[in-house]
């Protein structure tokens, strides 16, 4: 099932489990988990992407291997809000995922993540080379950690 938004996608999860935040690129997919509280994101890889079919298999193997319970998609939105190719895009990877999977998706504005993630990876004095190998699941993490602070949010207020 995906939604588009954070309130519907926390009665779509179990209260606790892991979530992964996936980044998906036009050659990547920048891949962070979550632990099983939901309070912190972990960049974990790089998905070199193939084909669908080949992509999936390695998502949905990472999910089962870690205890998936929902993935958080990033969206990559224009700046003015709209949605362009990439977008539609994305859109279209999480329809085809969700005929191979029955954990839940939500899409999540990244506009700027990859922004953060390079300057958090510049402060750290990280090498050029060294940050291309990790931009995209250090943008992931940025991802999951904008959805793992609504929802602590949504369930603050509940």
């Amino acid at each position: 099932m995906i939604t588009e938004t954070a309130e519907e996608f926390v009665t779509q999860v179990p209260q606790m489990g892991a979530l992964a935040g996936l980044d998906l690129g036009t050659k990547t997919i920048g891949v962070a988990i979550s632990d099983v509280l939901r309070s912190v994101s972990t960049p974990t890889q790089t998905i070199k992407r193939k084909k669908f079919g080949v992509d999936a298999a390695q998502l949905l193997e990472i999910c089962q291997k870690r205890d998936i319970v929902g993935l958080v998609l990033g969206l990559p939105r224009n700046m003015d809000g709209s949605e362009g190719p990439r977008a539609q895009a994305t859109r279209a990877f999480a329809r085809n995922l969700s005929r191979l999977t029955d954990l839940p998706i939500v899409y999540w504005d990244e506009r700027m993540s990859t922004i953060a993630a390079e300057r958090a990876l510049i402060e750290a004095d990280t090498s050029r080379k060294r940050r291309a190998e990790v931009i995209d699941h250090v943008a992931a993490g940025y991802i999951l950690q904008g959805m793992l602070d609504r929802l602590q949010h949504l369930n603050a207020a509940t």
